[in-house]
């Protein structure tokens, strides 16, 4: 090949490095835009694009590699165009008017996936060609990961998403003046700097003018929208409902809160049953005048609620900053008539579950109304939609939080046959038996707010109550006259009723066997396997989304299990697709020698292996962190920054001793199974320390299994290039391809198996890449070089 050596190795670090953070950036800030554009189950397509392109762009740098010309000259022209690119990935997205159908979700797979081809193209030719320093320049693409982690959430904070991706480009018009300057060719410098200034001035221009930016989401225009923000997890928008004019603030353009405001001196009649005869009210009206803790209280209707019973210490803990500071207390107060500013109210940014946790307080009314995690965090496929506040690890915490005569409160949507209110009976039930209270019927009450209609619809409002201890007759009959005054539908009321599945389950001999048995599923989920909302088993799937209306709230929950395995299906087809091309395009310049090639599958194990890993542990860390951003920052960043080291100091530590390679890869097998020992136990005990020191252990114990996992790659790699050079690309693309397998393999583990079974098969493909090794050095036993 015809190539200058570089002039200077901190030069090419630098442009490996913004590489690799631009492409980072632009693969989770789209996870983000597709979950407002789309739904959040389609992040899982905008990380299968985008591992799927890197490990494509492996393939065809060996069409790259064989053009004429100085090798430093392509990268920069590849980086330079990827720039483009991005812009124009970025406005076909957000040029989607109308409900995506065959024909756009193709265009934009494509449109999506060709910046990261580019980059795939331009990491595979600078690691192929650098292989003499593999362990520093892996070390940098691994660095530049960490970095883009980090300033994702920063710049989501500050510039929201259309920015966030364009800001991409800017990092790969800088990459491309370093790859032009190393190459000398100062015109190609000077046009790559003009080109990031003049991407610089779009941004800027754009967070004031909006040229781009999102007019559609799930097939609507968006209108009336007063003030958008921002965050890793979400996009808020303060509105007015079409019909009321009241204010509203729309998550993800999809989910909605409205904005409660009351003169809580003087409560007319109306006022009164408008607060505290709903569902959410019945917990008020049996418990007048309570200490509440309320999660996720959005708006503040359940804080109003609690405020008109009488209440005069409300806690409310809201996950979301931009709800419960931005828009509540700080730039909209008004809208509420300074609800969240109350001083008998007490508002807390933090997961809800993480709060309940580390809490010595006890209350007697705890409120969760249509809490969801529907859309994805900045994590994206890594989210999915687990939600650590309804499994019966949750539901034992706020058992043991409430006082003798307290009351849980949880609102769900109710259909017919029932399933997400059904299985909060589940979850009760064993959290009830943990505390010692077997008799689960005679703490319950469940009341329906809505008719058939609703049933067959979105969904009814399924208000179910939890006691502490078992209600008394007095409690019953109370609840009873506030259901009918209210116009709802007792479905369960302790002492008889109707014989409905709610009264079944309760009074069943084995519940465990009508759970079984039930047409959906509704067993109970812990926090080894938080996925509440999927209820349908996957021997169903067929039969339910043709009888299930779209419209129905748990359809778009459910819609993601099919859309997960089509997504594994796209994965093996693309791991397939990548390990065939080459031998088909290429033909004699790839290795025919079958020990080599056998070889390569050593790098389709720790692939997917790592991305295993690292989606267990950000699941995993979420309740122990407080925030699904705290777990994605600290998790992610502190497995690339050790892994990075582990690469750097890869040749010092195996030098040329195989056997070395092999106790690593054991190694990290042991450390892996050791943490998944031990991780539940560490965020249970640990979840009440100060965040500083959680985010110390999360480190500590995640620093010497992730500095471990950065040795096999660039050794592989070194061991690779002297069987047959060309062939370490072929390589890289299909550690990249892996890591399309495992993502969303991963979360096929983690909803049928649990999270610590995910982290331990994560372990356990590092130990049949150990099988690879074991079996190359049997029938090599001359090479003893790493």
């Amino acid at each position: 090949m015809n190539h200058r050596s570089p002039p200077s190795w901190p030069l090419l670090y630098g442009a490996v490095a913004l590489t690799s953070l631009g492409t980072l950036l632009l693969e989770l800030s789209l996870t983000r835009i597709f979950s407002v554009v789309f739904y959040y189950h389609f992040a899982f397509l905008a990380i299968s694009i985008a591992l799927f392109g890197l490990g494509a762009g492996g393939v065809f740098s060996y069409v790259v590699a064989a053009w004429s010309g100085d090798l430093y000259r392509k990268l920069g022209t590849l980086s330079l165009v990827n720039g483009g690119l991005v812009l124009v990935a970025v406005l076909v997205v957000l040029g989607q008017k109308e409900s995506i159908g065959a024909g756009s979700l193709t265009l934009i797979y494509f449109a999506n996936a060709l910046p990261f081809v580019c980059s795939g193209i331009i990491l595979s030719l600078a690691i192929g060609e650098t292989i003499e320093r593999v362990n520093r320049v892996y070390f940098f693409d691994l660095m530049g990961a960490a970095a883009g982690c980090i300033l994702l959430i920063a710049l989501l904070d500050w510039f929201g998403g259309p920015a966030t991706t364009m800001s991409s480009a800017v990092l790969f018009a800088a990459a491309a003046a370093i790859w032009f300057n190393l190459a000398g060719f100062s015109t190609g410098r000077l046009l790559s700097v003009a080109v990031g200034l003049v991407l610089t001035l779009l941004i800027g221009g754009n967070l004031k003018y909006h040229w781009i930016d999102v007019r559609y989401a799930k097939g609507h225009k968006l209108e009336n929208e007063q003030r958008v923000k921002w965050n890793s997890f979400s996009r808020i928008a303060l509105g007015r409902e079409r019909d009321s004019g009241l204010p509203i603030i729309f998550i993800d353009a999809d989910a909605s809160t409205g904005i409660a405001k009351f003169d809580y001196n003087h409560l007319t009649a109306d006022n009164l049953h408008d607060l505290l005869y709903q569902g959410p009210g019945i917990p008020y009206d049996l418990r007048p005048g309570a200490k509440t803790l309320i999660i996720g209280p959005g708006g503040g209707w359940d804080v109003a609620r609690a405020l008109a019973s009488g209440s005069h210490d409300v806690t409310g803990v809201e996950i979301n900053p931009i709800i419960a500071t931005t828009i509540m207390r700080k730039e909209y107060p008004g809208l509420s008539g300074g609800l969240y500013l109350r001083p008998d109210v007490h508002i807390h940014v933090e997961d809800g579950r993480s709060y309940v946790r580390r809490s010595a307080e006890k209350y007697q009314v705890l409120q969760a109304t249509l809490v969801d995690t529907w859309a994805s965090t900045a994590a994206g496929a890594f989210a999915l939609s687990e939600n650590n506040l309804y499994t019966t690890d949750a539901f034992r915490d706020y058992l043991t939080h409430l006082t003798d005569d307290g009351l849980l409160a949880f609102t769900r949507w109710g259909f017919d046959p029932p399933r997400e209110s059904l299985r909060l009976i589940s979850l009760a039930i064993v959290a009830l038996n943990e505390i010692g209270e077997h008799d689960a019927a005679s703490h319950i009450i469940v009341g329906r707010e809505g008719g058939r209609r609703e049933l067959e619809g979105f969904g009814a409002k399924d208000t179910v109550i939890i006691a502490r201890k078992p209600l008394s007759p007095a409690d019953v009959e109370r609840a009873r006259a506030a259901i009918a005054k209210a116009g709802m539908t007792a479905v369960y009321l302790p002492g008889g009723g109707e014989n409905n599945e709610f009264n079944q389950l309760l009074t069943a001999a084995d519940p465990v066997k009508f759970e079984h048995d039930y047409r959906y599923n509704i067993a109970p989920v812990s926090d080894n396997r938080p996925f509440f909302f999927y209820t349908v088993q996957p021997r169903d799937l067929l039969a339910y989304f043709n009888g299930t209306s779209s419209g129905a709230a748990d359809y778009k929950i459910n819609v993601a299990v099919p859309l997960l395995f089509e997504s594994l299906l796209v994965s093996v087809v693309s791991v397939a697709v990548i390990l065939t091309l080459p031998p088909l395009v290429l033909g004699t310049r790839l290795p025919r020698e079958r020990d080599v090639l056998a070889f390569l599958l050593y790098f389709l194990f720790i692939g997917a292996g790592y991305i295993l890993i690292e989606v267990a542990l950000i699941q995993k860390f979420v309740l122990f962190l407080g925030h699904p951003t705290y777990a994605l920052t600290v998790v992610i960043f502190s497995l690339l920054l050790s892994s990075g080291l582990g690469s750097y100091f890869s040749r010092r530590i195996i030098g040329v001793y195989s056997g070395r390679l092999t106790a690593i890869l054991l190694s990290i097998s042991i450390l892996v199974c050791a943490l998944a020992l031990v991780v539940s136990w560490i965020v249970v005990a640990g979840v009440g320390l100060p965040l500083s020191v959680k985010i110390a252990i999360t480190i500590a114990l995640i620093f010497p299994m992730g500095f471990a996992m950065g040795i096999p790659f660039p050794t592989g790699l070194a061991r690779l290039e002297a069987w047959h050079a060309p062939a370490t690309r072929w390589a890289w693309s299909l550690n990249a391809a892996a890591s399309v397998l495992g993502s969303v393999g991963a979360l096929v583990c983690a909803i049928y198996l649990g999270l610590v079974q995910t982290l331990v098969i994560g372990g356990a493909l590092y130990g049949c890449a150990l099988l690879v090794l074991m079996r190359d050095r049997a029938r090599r036993p001359c090479r003893n070089s790493a």
